[in-house]
């Protein structure tokens, strides 16, 4: 999640934000917090639409993984920023549910097709075009970390 949002859910300035991440830096190795490159960050305002007197930041904005997200409650400890935290963890763990439980559809099928002849292929066909995304949504390029290869 952007800086910029977390902000906004925990009721704090973006700028208060970071500078409570940045007094507690420690807790926040890259794999829980990074900031964009201007690239990526370039792309994401384009993405965003029409900027607005304000809203976008002259600084690169810090992006936090869902461990860092977690971090941030040891770091911002009003009653909002506890309530706000535990919402976001429930959000990442129905994701987390969402993707496990495909990927068992997916198996099943495919086991399911194994069993059958051939006189199901185009029904497991059909299924199988169902379950996977539009070549389009695979040729966007995405802002974001990529690990070292």
């Amino acid at each position: 999640m952007i800086d910029h949002d977390l902000a906004e859910l925990y009721a704090v300035l973006t700028k208060n934000l970071n500078k409570a991440v940045s007094r507690n830096i420690d807790r926040f190795p890259d794999d829980f917090m990074f900031q964009l490159t201007r690239e990526e960050y370039e792309h994401l305002r384009f993405q965003i639409g029409t900027l607005k007197q304000g809203q976008h930041s002259k600084y690169l904005p810090f992006v936090f993984t869902e461990q860092g997200v977690a971090m941030l409650s040891s770091v911002l400890r009003s009653k909002q920023a506890v309530q706000v935290n535990i919402q976001i963890m429930r959000v990442f763990t129905r994701l987390r549910q969402l993707i496990e439980s495909h990927e068992d559809l997916r198996y099943k099928i495919e086991e399911m097709e194994k069993k059958y002849d051939s006189q199901f292929r185009a029904v497991f066909a059909a299924i199988r075009q169902l379950m996977t995304y539009p070549d389009d949504a695979y040729k966007r390029n995405k802002a974001g970390f990529i690990a070292n290869k």
